[in-house]
């Protein structure tokens, strides 16, 4: 079943730090236990690949059955969507252009290096996780452009592919302070069983 789980705003600040302004989540098809580490991850994933991505780029990462879109405009604020290997990227990408302009409509310029985390004033992103649930429902109601499937969308088959040379996620995780002890231990039992949440 095509299904979206993550839906983030972020910025990207000179040094390429990253800000998650908002983000929306729908873990309702994980456990109830795993829930709070899966979100953990999908918005660390979602930093990682901001930080590690070209300004004025799109990319959308697989890793295992999940796959991670990411836009990042010329201006530096970031939409990241996590879905399943189903959803279909243009449709991803139409709506994170989307988010990001009526972000940038609502949310002026001049707030976004400083908003503390997760508190930016834009409160549709439940809203579209909901709505665009189904794709052939977002393709009509969006009327999606034909100009985006001219843009380039860079895919990678893993996030190793976009980590520097010599990086290793394993570090990352490691050292992240986005990510509670317990994810961390969630992240290290699911690369040794090969669960399902090992998308990171």
């Amino acid at each position: 079943m095509v299904k979206l789980f993550y839906l983030g705003v972020m910025y990207k600040r000179d040094g390429n730090t990253v800000r998650c302004l908002r983000s929306a989540q729908d873990l309702s098809s994980f456990g109830f236990f795993q829930r709070n580490s899966v979100g953990e991850f999908m918005k660390f994933t979602g930093k990682v690949l901001v930080e590690r991505s070209e300004i004025s780029s799109r990319s959308s990462v697989k890793e295992q059955e999940y796959v991670c879109h990411v836009y990042i405009r010329s201006d530096r604020l970031a939409g990241v969507v996590v879905s399943d290997q189903e959803y279909p990227n243009r449709v991803a990408h139409t709506l994170i252009s989307r988010i990001l302009d009526e972000f940038s409509d609502s949310v002026p310029q001049a707030q976004w290096s400083t908003i503390n985390e997760f508190q930016a004033p834009y409160t549709k992103l439940d809203m579209y996780l909901n709505k665009f649930q189904n794709p052939k429902e977002a393709d009509a109601m969006t009327k999606i452009q034909n100009d985006l499937d001219e843009t380039k969308i860079i895919l990678h088959n893993t996030i190793s592919g976009i980590l520097e040379r010599g990086e290793k996620l394993d570090n990352l995780v490691a050292k992240s302070e986005d990510l509670s002890v317990q994810s961390k231990v969630f992240y290290k039992t699911a690369r040794k069983t090969n669960q399902c949440c090992q998308y990171y």
